[in-house]
């Protein structure tokens, strides 16, 4: 079956999740983030003019500010132009479908679309809908799928621990409504993790994690033993239907990453959280603003990372 990311040279076209994906076309992006990453630090001017002229659409169905921020960042360092599209006030709340909404931006000469959505699959409806000029980047759909999120996750692990064939890396916390998690997976194994744990209680599982290729822990201190690298995720709450846990509290005690816990870790462990961070929920404030946390630093990669997926879709740099 064709990959819909992928154009008839086998060049990715859009980018909506990193199941798929081979492990080159990943490296390509990681590599070419590392030319990107001191555009801000290095240059009096911040600006690169590799997307001039080209103009990118950010269509947040809704709402994130961290996210939409660095592909806004991203897409100016480039020297594109940006229209951030406010759907609270657009013809999408007063009954406009989704891909009207897309053929009138079409209209307006999209170049490139960033869209988060609520619905699972709503980048991939889009990419099947527009032109072959078009690109479609998939910056959360649903329960889906969150390719950037998770490649910059994974261009963080590199830049800390140089490589991936010899890591254990442990996942925690709401793995059955994370999108980041379902795409931090795929990329991990991908990239040759030999060793992705997922930690977690029962009820916050899908049913069939085990097929994904990861080792399940219930016990918070059992998973962590040894790894060297702690992905913590946020609690979707807005995601879950009825009482899947006794209360936040609770969850915290069993499976709140604190410093004790942390300790079963390797002492040079990585602590990685893609936000926003429930403080006292999922992480203790002492291990987030710790010495081996390195949550801030993936927010910095986060735009080299998405200002590398742009230009290789737009096939320049």
């Amino acid at each position: 079956m064709n990959n819909p990311q992928l154009n008839k040279h086998g060049e990715l076209q859009h980018l909506l999740s990193t199941e798929g994906l081979s492990a080159s076309i990943l490296f390509k992006i990681l590599d070419k983030a590392d030319s990107f990453l001191n555009v801000a630090e290095g240059r009096e001017i911040k600006k690169l003019p590799l997307l001039h002229g080209i103009s990118i659409f950010n269509i947040f169905f809704e709402n994130s500010t961290r996210t939409r921020t660095t592909f806004e960042i991203a897409a100016k360092r480039l020297s594109a132009d940006v229209v951030n599209l406010n759907i609270s006030s657009s013809s999408a709340s007063k009954g406009e479908s989704l891909l009207d909404t897309v053929d009138n931006l079409c209209a307006m000469h999209a170049d490139m679309f960033v869209v988060r959505h609520a619905q699972s699959g709503a980048a991939h409806l889009i990419a099947r809908h527009v032109a072959p000029e078009i690109h479609v980047i998939n910056a959360g759909d649903g329960r889906h799928a969150h390719p950037t999120q998770a490649l910059l996750d994974m261009f963080t692990i590199r830049y800390y621990k140089k490589e991936f064939h010899n890591l254990r890396v442990a996942i925690v916390g709401d793995i059955l409504h994370s999108r980041v998690a379902r795409s931090q997976i795929h990329a991990l194994t991908t990239l040759g993790v030999p060793e992705v744990r997922v930690i977690a209680p029962k009820t916050l599982l899908p049913g069939c994690v085990d097929k994904l290729g990861v080792r399940v822990f219930h016990d918070l201190a059992a998973g962590l033993r040894d790894v060297d690298v702690v992905m913590m995720l946020r609690l979707q709450n807005e995601r879950m239907q009825g009482a899947i846990l006794p209360s936040a509290q609770e969850y915290f005690k069993y499976y709140g990453l604190t410093q004790e816990k942390l300790a079963l870790a390797r002492s040079d462990a990585i602590v990685m959280h893609p936000g926003p961070m429930n403080r006292g929920v999922e992480i203790d404030s002492s291990v987030a603003d710790g010495a081996q946390s390195v949550i801030l630093p993936q927010v910095t990669f986060g735009i080299a990372v998405r200002m590398a997926v742009m230009s290789t879709l737009a096939g320049v740099g």
